[in-house]
């Protein structure tokens, strides 16, 4: 990665009677019109500021609060600055958190206001801290209770044992009604004590000890931990197995790092589903870590996020926005599931987590540790050229073994009519319901059906926002997008033709195999596991203490179930559809069907019992199939570099996208065409298109697509800077309608 941005040097602002005294200040708004958005304001005289300041600055009619981000530029007239209304009482944003926001601009090429807003996410943080009121007894409240009725009696002999309690808990306790303890409060026997809110997450124990590691376990687990106490910049890839215990290892690396008295960050793909990861994390702390979620209530956002800027926030679990939040003596950062195409941000500021969680360390000169099972052709090839070092968990932990694979060939191996489980699948998942274990089927789409049709005149009920078929529901009798979301209830008749002859639901989606188990499985007790069923993380609690509690016999899920799940009872995975990710031309495609099959297989057989996993394919030839039956990994990513390199694809070549989108489609069509006239000639760069971009129109607006694809020693950036200059960019994305819109090292082709 290139485009690297300092920040300006250490300076200070102190207080003056001149009137001309400035400070620059960033505001997190997507602002531009300045360089690098940051606008001048006059320093009153009784204000001392210094870097990472939060202040108070007006703008047009409103405040807002932004950071102190440099010494002012002298561009504007002293007439025309507005003075800063106050400094906020709350510690300054950590410079490594400042110039992390820089870089990032500048690689994302982003507005730095927009990805400040990332960092300062929370607009009510700033506000002072609150309070919570509680109850204790009253300097007057009388040592003997003899006088006092039964139910006062007993509330201040709980105050006296305890310390204040809550009004609601005081007279739970106490047995009383709420009635009686105003009255109380109201005759002064007792009096109220403001105390601070609780922290929504607890003091993690580093002492404590953790579960005995194999032999391969404890190396990785010392060589992470010495990263940690050598204080300075390193990237490790932990590369095990599925169920080789990759977490327990790095909670080792954890521990060091709460040693030394510095905070912890772990990234997660899905935090919605780390049920299991919260409940291991504090078994072995003792204590559950702060998160960092889109789950979270406003309230713990705020605590959280100022617990995180006081350095009392000591470990941190989140999606990929964690890794903006300021922290002020971070020693330490995990990446989970390293791979994980979750971690690519693709609206607001696009960045790939992963990424930037390594460029965060290399500012902050920590380490970072990458853990897959199936790591990135990006990582691995980082390793091959000494970026990176790797540590390797080749062995399932406790003596569990790697589950057989099984190819079935669906050309061969035919499911009956109106039916999506061949012979062979349904007697496996018979042989193993019977033995009292546990089964999944996984099949990556949600819903009942991917296309709806009329049976009389084949017209395909299509989202009227976007260029995608709307997809069935059944369990919800609806319809929805599944690219923006607009849903709505199957139509009585055809819009088109006008019939009521009924629509064809056209292949199968998650809730049409769950059908058609409990046709073939009528007393096996089912469970739909997908993001419409997981609705945030304490459901995903819910569903997984029920499946490891042996209430459920049947799993019938998506992607979600794939990352990260220990059920030592599960023996048997099928997959429904195996070819279904190879579809669309990705470059990835092969890449990424390889890792999650791989990691849907690695839910099969992680306890005493051996695994079996069938994957459904109309190719078993193609050389994905091949690697996933035979186990190798190296030789099919080895292909898959070799097919890459040959055409300079990442990671051996640059790719950048820009996208112009649009409300009308003429307007659109108009800026493709100036665009590509002044398309540049740049040894090692080729500009390609604009052509439509697979979803030609999302969320009401055309979009054409510009793919950038430069050799590897090219840095896209000042390819697209001298391109769109002129172009209204200013390197946070054309406003306006079309609008244009930079993807660096982009993930998604839709």
């Amino acid at each position: 990665m290139s485009g690297d941005a300092m920040i300006a040097e250490p300076f200070l602002i102190e207080p003056a009677a001149d009137s001309d005294q400035r400070v620059g200040i960033l505001l997190p708004l997507p602002l531009g019109g300045t360089p690098g958005g940051i606008y001048d304001y006059r320093c009153p005289a009784n204000l001392a500021l210094q870097p990472g300041d939060f202040v108070e600055v007006p703008l047009g009619k409103r405040s807002l609060i932004g950071v102190v981000w440099q010494a002012g530029s002298g561009d504007i007239a002293a007439s025309r600055l507005k003075d800063v209304i106050a400094r906020l009482d709350v510690p300054p944003m950590p410079d490594v958190t400042r110039r992390f926001v820089d870089w990032v601009s500048s690689y994302c090429m982003a507005a730095p206001g927009a990805v400040l807003r990332m960092a300062m996410s929370v607009s009510d943080a700033f506000q002072p801290p609150r309070s919570l009121t509680t109850w204790r007894c009253s300097a007057t409240a009388p040592s003997s209770t003899e006088k006092l009725s039964p139910q006062r009696q007993r509330v201040l002999a709980v105050l006296r044992e305890r310390p204040p309690m809550q009004a609601t808990d005081l007279a739970k306790e106490a047995g009383v009604s709420a009635g009686v303890i105003r009255q109380m409060a109201e005759r002064s026997l007792i009096e109220s004590v403001a105390m601070p809110l609780p922290a929504p997450f607890g003091e993690p124990d580093q002492s404590r000890q953790g579960p005995a590691l194999s032999p391969e376990q404890q190396h990785a687990a010392d060589r992470l931990s010495e990263a940690v106490r050598a204080g300075s910049y390193s990237a490790t890839l932990l590369d095990g197995v599925t169920g080789s215990g990759k977490t327990e290892v790095y909670f080792e690396a954890i521990a060091a790092c709460l040693a030394q008295g510095k905070q912890a960050l772990v990234l997660l793909p899905e935090i919605a589903l780390g049920a299991q990861w919260l409940r291991r994390f504090e078994a072995r702390f003792g204590a559950l870590p702060a998160q960092w979620h889109s789950e979270l209530t406003g309230l713990e956002r705020r605590l959280t996020w100022r617990a995180v800027l006081h350095g009392k926030a000591k470990v941190v679990v989140g999606a990929r926005s964690a890794l903006f939040l300021p922290y002020p003596d971070l020693g330490l950062i995990i990446v989970d599931e390293e791979h994980e195409a979750a971690f690519k941000q693709e609206d607001g500021v696009i960045y790939q987590a992963r990424d930037m969680a390594v460029v965060r360390a290399h500012l902050g000169q920590i380490p970072v540790a990458l853990a897959s099972a199936t790591p990135s052709l990006e990582s691995l090839t980082n390793v091959e050229s000494g970026k990176y070092r790797a540590l390797h968990l080749p062995d399932r932990h406790g003596g569990a073994q790697l589950p057989s694979m099984h190819l079935i060939d669906l050309r061969r191996d035919k499911p009956m009519r109106s039916s999506w489980l061949s012979p062979t699948l349904l007697t496996a998942l018979e042989r193993a319901l019977a033995a009292g274990e546990q089964a999944l089927l996984f099949l990556n789409r949600r819903g009942y059906a991917p296309l709806t049709l009329c049976r009389d005149c084949g017209h395909r009920l299509q989202c009227p926002h976007c260029t995608a078929w709307l997809v069935e529901h059944r369990f919800h009798q609806r319809l929805q997008c599944h690219h923006c979301g607009f849903s709505t209830q199957m139509p009585s008749s055809c819009t088109n033709c006008g019939s009521t002859g009924g629509f064809a639901a056209c292949g199968p989606g998650v809730e049409r195999v769950a059908e058609e188990a409990a046709m073939r499985f009528p007393d096996a007790r089912r469970l739909i596991l997908t993001s419409d069923t997981v609705t945030g993380p304490a459901k995903a609690a819910e569903l997984v203490r029920a499946i490891q509690d042996r209430e459920i016999d049947l799993i019938i899920g998506t992607q979600i179930i794939a990352k990260g799940h220990h059920f030592p009872d599960l023996t048997l995975v099928g997959v429904v559809d195996a070819d279904l990710g190879l579809n669309g031309g990705d470059l990835r495609a092969a890449e990424r069907t390889f890792q999650l099959l791989h990691q849907v297989a690695g839910r099969a057989g992680r306890g005493s019992k051996p695994g079996q996993v069938y994957l459904q394919t109309y190719d078993p030839d193609r050389p994905v199939m091949q690697a996933l039956a035979s186990g190798d990994r190296e030789g099919f990513l080895a292909a898959e570099a070799d097919d890459r390199a040959m055409v300079g694809m990442p990671p051996f070549g640059r790719l950048a996208a820009v996208i112009v989108a649009g409300s009308q489609e003429a307007a659109v069509e108009d800026l493709c065409r100036e665009l590509a006239r002044s398309v540049p000639q740049i040894d090692g760069v080729s500009i390609l298109g604009p052509a439509p971009a697979p979803l030609a129109v999302l969320r009401g607006r055309h979009r054409r697509r510009f793919l950038v694809k430069c050799r590897r020693d090219v840095a896209p950036q000042a390819v697209l800077r001298r391109w769109l200059d002129g172009k209204g960019l200013e390197g946070k994305g054309r406003k306006g309608d079309p609008a244009i819109q930079v993807d660096i090292d982009p993930y998604s082709f839709m």
